[in-house]
Formats: C-alpha cells, structure tokens, sequence
C-alpha cells in the first residue's frame, strides 16, 4: 500500500528542473567530447553560419541532430511549467535551444575531430521546436492525472531532495548502457585520468572481485532507492524494480550491440554471484532505520569503488569495448563511461546530504 494520498496541485516540479539540467550537461558533454586536442585552425567561431552546406552529410547525422534536441525542448517546457505556457513558453525554448546549439556548434571549430556545420543548428533547431509543441502538449496532463505524478505523490517523500535522488537514479541506469563494464560496476576512474588497469589475477580471484562489486552496487543503490520511499510505501517493490530495470538496460545495451546469442553475455560467474549473494542480503539490509540504511549504502559504495579501480580487464568484454568505442555509438561510448566513472561519488555525497538532513530533524524508520 502507498503512502498517505497528497493533493494534486499544479506547480513548478523540481524533478523537471533537475532533469532538464542533466539533459544539458549530456548534451555539452555528448556535443564536445573527446574535449581534447583544442587548437585555433585559423576560422572564427561563428564562420559556419554563413558557409556553404557540408558535402558529407548523413540521415543519420541529421536524424541525430533532431532527436537529440526534442527531449531538451520537452524538459525545457516541462521545468517552465506552470509559471509560463502557450506561445511564451514556446518562444522561450526556442531561443534558448537556438543559443546553445550555436555555441556549442561554435565551439567544435576548436576541436579536430568534430566539424561545426549550419545544418546541423537547424536540425537542433528542428528538434527543440517538436520537443517543446511535444511538451506543451502533455504538460497539464502529465501535473494534473498522470499515473507517473500520482505515483510519485504516493509513494515517493516530497521535496526537491527526492526529486534529485529520482534523477540520480535514472543516471545509474543510464550507466548500465556501457557493456564493456562490470555488472552494476561504476567509479572507474583510470580511463579518466589515462591509468592501466590493475594487475592480472588468477580466474578465482577476479571472479570474487566482479561478485563483489555486483553485490556490493545492488545492495547500495537499492538501499539509495529505499531512502526517497515514503513511510508506508512500496519499499521493495522499489528497490527490486529498479534493480530489474538495470539488468534490463544492461541486457539492451548488448542486444544493441552484439548478436543474439550474445545479448546474456554480461551473466559471468562473478555477475551471478553477486545477484544471488546481493539480493537477499539487500531484503535484510532494508529493515535496519533510515540512517543506517544511507550509511550502508555509502560504505558499500566506497568499497565496490575501490574494487573497480583495482580490478584488470575485463577478460569477459574486450571485444565488446572494441565494438562499442567504433562508429556512432563514440560520444554515447564516452557520455555512459564518464557517468559511469564519476555516478558513485555523486551518489555519496547525495547520501552524506540525507543524513545530515536525518539528523536535523530527527531518528526516522
């Protein structure tokens, strides 16, 4: 049973704001990665608007360029609501999606490996202009009798501060969409800072390695998920669910990227071992009081993070990297590994918030 029914009030959504902001950032990070190899080739920055059209364009450029930006003009809409609609709403987000696409096209005359190009504005343009007609759409319904919302007001505490731990989840799953990494892995810091993977281990140990950064992640972002539960709601449904959605992501990433015998090829010895350890434990681990649960949870991600970065190679994965580093999927390859990379210490400094806040207001179940 969900938690006591609040009233359904139609105002700004913290949640829509946190997400359009994380949007964003992945937009500039996915736009401008490798950010590396910066050098002035002698062109203005804004010369591109005025050049001829690029002779190598693509569908699948431009079909990227528009999707890419619909969901920015959709957040954009929705982080506006309800303080501004209909076509103030619309000429807002549509200046702001046309300044930063002519920014960060800008930018990409600094780095060799990308090409600023007008058509691809446009096609940002394009895609802003669908997202936030999209966002207009569904936004009265999506405040006002949306099962989403309705679900949200039950059974998740209210605030901002469950509203970005809403968020923080959804960018763990969204680090599950590397394959090349350990179940449930993340922290890994060496591709970061150009470091060599740790040392060769006999198969045993590494199997123990793998297993317990699965478990040690399952049971520490379970026990995330549980801490934004209202008193009375469905703890573990939560908690279960939302481990079943990253295995789910995970599975997808390789379906997206290897052939069909090969889209379980993440369930190793150690993977397995670690769900099997891992999800009991964090049926246990959810009955203790609030506060231990977010210290737990912090602990077990400081332990699994360390293990990551002292971990080899995945013996498992090598051709998978290969794969997956190639073609178009290379910025997605270096936006999921730089989440990846940098998930877990948001994540603790998330818990170390909860329980700052837990001890001004007092001991909570």
């Amino acid at each position: 049973m969900g938690g006591p029914e609040r009233p359904l009030t139609v105002q700004a959504s913290p949640l829509a704001r946190f997400l359009f902001l994380a949007y964003v950032l992945l937009i500039v990070y996915a736009t401008l990665y490798p950010f590396s190899g910066w050098r002035d080739a002698g062109i203005a920055a804004f010369e591109y608007l005025t050049a001829a059209k690029p002779p190598f364009i693509t569908g699948f450029d431009l079909a990227v360029n528009v999707l890419g930006y619909v969901p920015y003009g959709a957040l954009a809409v929705l982080a506006m609501y309800p303080a501004m609609r209909g076509p103030t709403v619309f000429a807002a987000v549509l200046a702001s999606g046309t300044v930063l696409a002519i920014l960060l096209e800008a930018a990409q005359t600094y780095l060799p490996t990308r090409f600023a190009s007008n058509v691809d504005v446009v096609c940002n343009l394009a895609g802003t202009a669908l997202g936030a007609i999209f966002g207009m759409r569904i936004a009265a319904w999506l405040f006002g009798k949306s099962p989403l919302l309705r679900w949200r007001l039950h059974n998740i505490l209210p605030g901002a501060r469950a509203d970005a731990g809403l968020v923080l989840l959804g960018l763990w799953l969204l680090t599950q969409l590397n394959p090349a990494s350990l179940l449930f892995g993340v922290g890994d810091l060496r591709d970061l800072f150009r470091q060599p993977g740790g040392s060769a281990y006999e198969p045993d140990v590494f199997v123990t390695i793998e297993a317990l950064t699965a478990g040690c992640n399952l049971i520490a972002v379970g026990l995330t998920a549980s801490a934004i539960v209202s008193p009375g709601g469905p703890m573990l449904r939560t908690m279960f669910g939302l481990i079943g959605l990253g295995l789910l992501v995970k599975t997808g990433a390789f379906v997206i990227l290897r052939q069909a015998e090969d889209i379980f090829h993440w369930m190793t010895p150690g993977a397995l071992i670690g769900l099997v350890a891992g999800l009991p434990l964090l049926l246990a681990a959810a009955m203790l009081p609030r506060l231990m649960r977010l210290a737990l949870a912090a602990v077990l991600l400081m332990g699994a993070t360390v293990l990551v970065n002292l971990a080899p190679a995945n013996p498992y994965f090598a051709s998978t990297l290969a794969v997956w580093a190639q073609g178009h999927f290379l910025n997605f390859n270096g936006l999921t590994r730089l989440l990846s990379s940098l998930w877990p210490f948001g994540a603790m400094l998330y818990l170390i918030l909860l329980a700052a806040r837990q001890g001004e207001t007092g001991p909570r179940g």
